[in-house]
């Protein structure tokens, strides 16, 4: 974990061709004890889910949905499916505190609009959640945290917040140098407590940049993440009985649980 993320996966770059087959899609599935954050760098996903939630997802937004005591969801590719196109993003998982692990569950979009946007140096940032490099987002999180979407030129140098004890940058494309070392696409750079994080491009890249101050242990097993083993069991047990609601929009299939 880095500060409370606990989960990180990169969704493409993939270019789709127009008739892909359903399977590609992620049918209904459930989360609990955590926040799961949907961005993307270019194409869309449709999000539809058991609190009644059905919105596209689109580049430089923020779908920020809190499974808390638990949700469910899917993740189609109908906009690619119908016209084809490029599918590049990142989906975070951010545990949630102890006091919220059982939340209810929610949803909130928050248009690119909506989210600040600082150039300065060769280095525009976009802040996506918490607060840092003296921008606060409108964002709702549960604990101190930043997410910020770093686009680099060429030779741009730029380091992480200090005020928070967990720090890491993800190169989503291009590359960066640090303190000797070059890292390309698909590296995670995680930082020790005060450590120098100056990084520079070494090409037109883009990074993220989060962190954030820990929630305690937590244990993840399939989508369900919490601070209870035994809670994690009942959940597994919950969705083998079908008792956690399917979408509304979307309540005809399922992933099971082996």
């Amino acid at each position: 974990m880095v500060g409370p993320f606990i989960f990180f996966d990169h969704i493409g770059p993939v270019d789709f061709q127009p008739g892909i087959p359903r399977s590609v899609d992620v049918r209904p599935h459930p989360h609990i004890g955590l926040a799961t954050v949907t961005y993307l760098f270019a194409g869309e996903i449709m999000h539809r889910d058991s609190v009644g939630v059905q919105q596209a997802i689109q580049p430089d937004e923020v779908n920020w949905m809190i499974a808390g005591r638990g949700i469910t969801h899917s993740e189609r590719f109908e906009k690619a499916r119908a016209d084809g196109g490029p599918l590049h993003g990142i989906q975070a998982w951010v545990a949630l505190p102890n006091e919220h692990e059982e939340a209810d569950p929610w949803f909130g979009h928050y248009a690119a609009k909506d989210l600040p946007v600082h150039e300065d140096g060769g280095v525009r940032t976009r802040m996506l959640a918490g607060s840092a490099f003296g921008i606060t987002t409108p964002v709702r999180t549960h604990s101190p945290l930043f997410y910020a979407h770093w686009q680099l030129a060429a030779g741009a140098r730029v380091a992480l917040p200090t005020e928070y004890s967990e720090r890491a940058l993800y190169v989503a494309l291009g590359g960066v140098e640090h303190q000797g070392q070059r890292y390309g696409a698909g590296k995670m750079l995680v930082f020790d407590h005060g450590e120098d994080t100056t990084i520079a491009s070494t090409q037109p890249s883009v990074v993220m940049a989060l962190g954030g101050e820990p929630v305690g242990e937590r244990f993840i097993e399939w989508n369900f993440v919490s601070s209870s083993k035994a809670r994690i069991e009942q959940a597994k047990a919950d969705w083998r009985a079908g008792r956690m609601k399917l979408p509304d929009f979307d309540n005809q299939e399922f992933i099971p649980l082996a």
